[in-house]
């Protein structure tokens, strides 16, 4: 059973909750990506230590290893990966547009070759829904055509075209199931795209192929031209945006759920996020810099360890600095999101919004 309350909104921007099977989670959400089943660095101890309500798993990696035989003995996903959160999970349709990814792709069905031992596969819509049914997914996303950028109007059609038909043959085969639009960064596709997604009728709606390599003004047009589609009833979904800053111009566009790999790919890169903007770890700047990471957080990181300790043990390659990085910079967005949902039902949002982009440095 699925249910989403829409409880306020301020202009376009919008604060609720879902219910999905007894799992509750309040919107604007931020879902860290655990793409192979964990998040990397982290643990499932740590997620919930900082708030995180829902994380996104990838059934293509799943299938590969362990496979789907391994996490139905282990009780489903839940159990396999000790998490009681909700999870959502992605059909692995960005992996086609991945380069060197050997795949065919016809009307029926998608046919790939396994990285890891070479195993050739073929999904069908329905298939990609059911398998997700059988990990114990609570919220299954629909196998869609994702088109490169940039890529060719006609292209744009074709992949436009088979996503809508594929959708509707995912909402035949599974019970709570989000529905993606394409559209590529093209108005009048994305649109139609959006209004044929709409028409099939989902529990929640994605917009997917951005975040891809497009500006971001494009990118921010074309999440406010599916979000004037979708209907306002129901959660709306940008994938794979994770920046703090696009997160909030993103909200402010009406929309209520986001995942990235961005928070805890940074921390590993020796990127923290900060209220006044990303400073890299590793500088000598901070060899004998005993304050927080960033004075302003009261995550586990901040309230236990400096920056030069950090700094040293990144120095020293001690991985445990990946795992406090990467629970700084997951935090710092779980944090933003809170803060912005409160924001959003004082009607507050604007001032909070300029406020935030005005100290972040984004660079």
């Amino acid at each position: 059973m699925f249910d989403f309350q829409l409880e306020s909104t301020d202009r376009r921007a919008r604060a609720g909750t879902f219910e999905v099977d007894g799992r509750k989670a309040e919107t604007p959400l931020f879902m860290p990506v655990a793409t192979k089943g964990g998040v990397k660095t982290l643990t499932s101890e740590d997620l919930e230590e900082i708030g995180v309500q829902a994380l996104i798993s990838n059934v293509y990696h799943l299938l590969m290893r362990p496979g789907i035989e391994i996490i139905e003995k282990a009780g489903g996903l839940h159990d396999f990966m000790n998490w009681d959160g909700i999870i959502f999970t992605d059909s692995g349709g960005f992996q086609m547009i991945r380069k060197g990814f050997e795949s065919s792709i016809d009307s029926e069905k998608v046919e790939f070759k396994s990285e890891i031992d070479g195993t050739r596969y073929e999904m069908t819509p329905g298939e990609c829904v059911k398998i997700q049914e059988r990990m114990g997914s609570d919220i299954a996303m629909c196998l869609d055509h994702c088109p490169s950028y940039p890529s060719e109007r006609k292209e744009i059609i074709e992949s436009l075209e088979r996503t809508t038909s594929w959708a509707k043959r995912c909402r035949e085969a599974g019970s709570t199931v989000f529905g993606i639009s394409q559209g590529g960064t093209i108005s009048e596709l994305r649109r139609k795209s959006s209004e044929q997604i709409r028409e099939i009728g989902f529990e929640g709606y994605a917009i997917g192929g951005l975040s891809i390599g497009e500006p971001k003004e494009v990118m921010y047009e074309m999440t406010s031209t599916a979000n004037e589609v979708f209907p306002e009833e129901k959660p709306r979904y940008l994938m794979g945006l994770g920046s703090p800053v696009d997160l909030l111009e993103a909200v402010d566009r009406g929309t209520d759920i986001f995942d990235s790999a961005y928070p805890t790919r940074n921390a590993r890169h020796k990127s923290i996020f900060t209220h006044e903007g990303k400073i890299r770890i590793d500088k000598s700047d901070y060899k004998s810099d005993y304050a927080p990471l960033d004075p302003g957080c009261d995550c586990p990181t901040c309230e236990n360890y400096t920056k030069a300790y950090i700094r040293h043990l990144c120095k020293s390659d001690e991985l445990a600095w990946m795992r406090l990085a990467s629970v700084h910079n997951l935090y710092f967005i779980i944090d933003l999101m809170e803060k912005t949902r409160k924001a959003i039902k004082e009607n507050d949002f604007k001032r909070f919004k300029k406020d935030f982009i005005e100290s972040y440095k984004d660079s």
